[in-house]
């Protein structure tokens, strides 16, 4: 029987953030589904860095019609495996108490959460990033630091002082990336968890 992850999103998450790992947990043979606050067509965005520009730009993207449940039908005990995208959705879906009663679940049962760009923000919001060694959007930091997390962006090589780019970060059941750039590392490291 395949393994089941379950994805929570909502409007105005970010599209690349949703799809890729939406169709790679697929590929994988797994059973993905895809929880929201209704049963709709999500709107999903794109956040792109333009030049001349200080922080992302926002566009319309693809309309995502395949959502399966909404958070008070999930019964999250029946999953694997949780995977949290970014873009806007986290500012609001995290207000969802049924959504705080799923993504708890994970964390107490210690099964694999995968969080991304500002997905972390529901992490945050529930208070469960005391003491993990994460990372996210670097405009996310201050919130996971002010809760007790290690941020992490880039690591020092001693051999040559060289900095690098950590894409992705695994700490326990955690695995956590900056963004869209970082999906293939994200999951790779999540899918490990899942089969491991």
């Amino acid at each position: 029987m395949a393994k089941k992850v379950l994805i929570v999103a909502g409007d105005a998450v970010e599209a690349q953030e949703l799809f890729y790992p939406y169709w790679r947990l697929k590929e994988e043979g797994l059973d993905v589904h895809v929880a929201a606050p209704s049963k709709k067509t999500l709107m999903t965005v794109v956040h792109d860095f333009e030049p001349g520009w200080e922080t992302y730009t926002e566009k319309p993207g693809y309309r995502f019609g395949r959502v399966d449940k909404e958070f008070k039908e999930v019964d999250p005990s029946e999953y694997d495996g949780l995977l949290i995208p970014g873009g806007r959705a986290p500012e609001y879906i995290r207000l969802s108490q049924d959504l705080e009663r799923i993504v708890r679940h994970f964390f107490e049962a210690n099964k694999p959460v995968a969080a991304i760009c500002h997905g972390p923000l529901l992490l945050t919001s529930y208070e469960l990033v005391s003491g993990r060694k994460m990372t996210s959007y670097i405009a996310v930091s201050p919130d996971l630091k002010a809760q007790g997390a290690e941020w992490v962006d880039q690591e020092v090589v001693v051999d040559g002082a060289e900095w690098v780019d950590q894409e992705v970060v695994v700490d326990g059941n955690l695995v956590t990336a900056r963004a869209w750039p970082d999906l293939p590392s994200w999951m790779r490291e999540f899918i490990k968890l899942l089969k491991g």
